[in-house]
């Protein structure tokens, strides 16, 4: 048994919970089980509970044994002392909190078909767990589900953007350079992309913005990049416009070798996509003040779909020239670089200013770009959810991960209603003639 199961009969009072007993003989009535809180201290805030005469407003820890209490130290630590009720399935023990009071405790009760059920759902082996059930919930029960899991999935990456703007001292323009940089590197180069932003601080490239040579030795020389290739005229001058550079700022490049080349179309090599990145730091300023201004994904493309220098038309890594060709960043890179970077920096942008159109235009922005194609869309359409925008894969994204592949049914809405319901048939089965 875990704990979590426990939670759940909590937080729903969907079995009746009212009319027992504590261990000293009062009557108990939950009038409100309080919020469940993820981090440290008791389970669940802000209950209201009603036992003998008295209504208590407080907290409530939940255990198998009571004698968990004393396990994990609470009865030495001040943050318990405002719990009214302890739930348990077992009372093997008088627990007290550090003021040595004794605390109301009552033993909880469900159905032995819930615990067997969940056990049958997150062991069933399927894609997700609920695959053979999946059918089963109307379609305005799925879709409020997932308009859900965008707003959290949006509020997850708030809290990452919100860290990135602390480490950059609280410069929003820093951060949103940092999380557009890693965008540019999709999956295989995400990482070196995002240290090379931060090797390369916007105050650097600033100071040589409209030299279009210089940006692009800059971040090539801190790539480690321009050690790599054959040399030719072009590398030449790129690595002694580096040094010089190098040397001004005292700069520090990354390592060479942690950027992937292999099995990449050549069109998504590292080397491309620098080159691209240069491009679009050369010919912008104050990008995220006008990513804030925008309101359709039109004038995104029109900030982003940014090309190359010309050296680049004709190669895909340095010394070996190809067939010419015009490299322009795709349509489909930037909805990846604007559901990544850009929506989630708009989202908490509103959060941090207290702006609610700002978070309704992030919103607005992922409906308006078109659905994503990945083996988790692809699996949520076999099992008949068909994504109208990345405002729905988002939030499958969300679901997959965070709630079907940890097999946290009891925390998603749909495996919550399915264990329910399961309950409520075999209470119907169990009492027919």
């Amino acid at each position: 048994m875990k704990e979590d199961l426990l939670y759940f009969v909590w937080k729903t009072s969907h079995f009746t919970l009212n009319g027992q007993l504590t261990t000293d003989g009062e009557i108990v009535e939950v009038i409100n089980p309080g919020e469940f809180n993820n981090d440290s201290g008791p389970d669940f805030f802000n209950a209201k509970i009603r036992i003998g005469d008295t209504i208590w407003a407080g907290n409530v820890e939940i255990h198998i044994n009571s004698s968990d209490w004393q396990i994990h130290n609470h009865q030495i630590d001040p943050a318990f002392n405002n719990v009214i009720l302890h739930v348990v399935v077992n009372n093997d023990k008088i627990i007290l909190n550090s003021k040595d009071r004794a605390i109301p405790t009552i033993k909880i009760k469900y159905p032995d078909a819930l615990e067997w059920n969940l056990m049958r759902l997150t062991n069933s082996g399927k894609w997700i767990p609920c695959e053979d059930s999946f059918s089963a919930f109307d379609s305005f029960t799925k879709r409020m589900w997932l308009e859900n899991l965008l707003v959290e999935r949006l509020e997850q990456k708030t809290k990452y953007v919100f860290e990135l703007v602390e480490r950059a001292q609280g410069s929003w323009e820093e951060a949103f350079y940092q999380s557009v940089a890693r965008s540019f590197g999709l999956k295989a180069n995400a990482l070196p992309f995002e240290l090379l932003a931060k090797a390369s601080p916007l105050k650097v490239l600033a100071k040589h913005k409209d030299n279009l040579f210089q940006i692009e030795a800059l971040l090539f020389g801190q790539s480690g990049l321009l050690e790599v290739g054959e040399i030719d005229n072009y590398l030449s001058e790129l690595i002694k416009e580096y040094k010089y550079l190098q040397h001004k700022f005292n700069l520090t490049p990354i390592e060479g070798h942690l950027w992937k080349f292999l099995r990449m179309r050549p069109t998504a090599f590292p080397t491309i996509r620098i080159a691209q990145f240069v491009k679009l730091v050369h010919s912008s300023t104050s990008l995220f003040s006008k990513i804030i201004e925008i309101n359709d994904i039109k004038e995104i493309v029109n900030l982003f779909q940014v090309d190359t220098s010309e050296y680049w038309e004709t190669h895909y890594v340095f010394g070996k020239e190809s067939i010419s060709t015009n490299k322009r960043i795709g349509k489909d890179t930037i909805s990846i670089i604007a559901i990544n970077s850009l929506v989630p920096f708009i989202f908490a942008y509103g959060i941090a200013k207290g702006n609610n159109s700002l978070k309704d235009k992030a919103i607005k922005l992922l409906e308006s770009i078109k659905p994503e194609s990945n083996s988790i869309t692809k699996g949520f359409e076999m099992l008949g959810v068909t994504a109208e925008s990345a405002s729905d894969t988002q939030a499958m994204v969300q679901l997959k991960t965070c709630f079907c592949e940890p097999k946290k049914c009891l925390y998603c809405h749909l495996g919550a209603n399915l264990l329910l319901k399961s309950v409520e048939k075999k209470k119907v089965e169990t009492i027919k003639p």
